[in-house]
């Protein structure tokens, strides 16, 4: 993964592994309409993981057309992230072992009603992994700095 835009590499890595804003995954319907939903994801070896049940629509749109376009942005300014597109392949989470792992990274753990029902034993999870073909990157940060408040903390 080469960015372009605002960061390098490595910027763009630090902002994957800190934020915990979901993705925002486009694609295509078996209709050929486009979908989009947001997800919990983990930046790991170049590529963005997600967890999701495998009777999800996006599952089965995805089996029809791998190609994809993602975002994880910033809601609050200044506006900031990683845009771009790819294609995603689906495999079995079995063990539920990104989910757990997504349970800790957006909730802080597994305690929680939200949790036990997503860890359900009768609930079949399945991976999500997207495979960045372009990415490119934005900072508004300088451009917004004497319009966005300080914050008092």
């Amino acid at each position: 993964m080469e960015p372009t835009g605002a960061w390098d590499r490595e910027r763009t890595e630090a902002f994957l592994h800190s934020e915990t804003i979901p993705l925002r995954l486009s694609c295509h319907t078996r209709a050929d309409a486009l979908w989009m939903l947001s997800l919990w994801y983990r930046y790991r070896d170049g590529a963005l993981w997600c967890a999701t049940s495998a009777e999800a629509d996006v599952v089965d749109y995805l089996a029809g057309d791998d190609r994809v376009a993602f975002e994880i942005s910033t809601n609050q300014p200044p506006y900031k992230g990683v845009r771009g597109n790819g294609t995603a392949s689906i495999e079995p989470d079995s063990d539920k072992s990104l989910l757990k792992e997504l349970l800790d990274r957006y909730l802080g753990g597994t305690d929680s009603p939200l949790a036990d029902r997503l860890l359900s034993p009768d609930r079949e999870e399945v991976r999500i992994r997207i495979e960045p073909s372009r990415v490119y990157t934005w900072d508004f940060s300088e451009r917004m700095a004497s319009s966005v408040p300080e914050d008092p903390r």
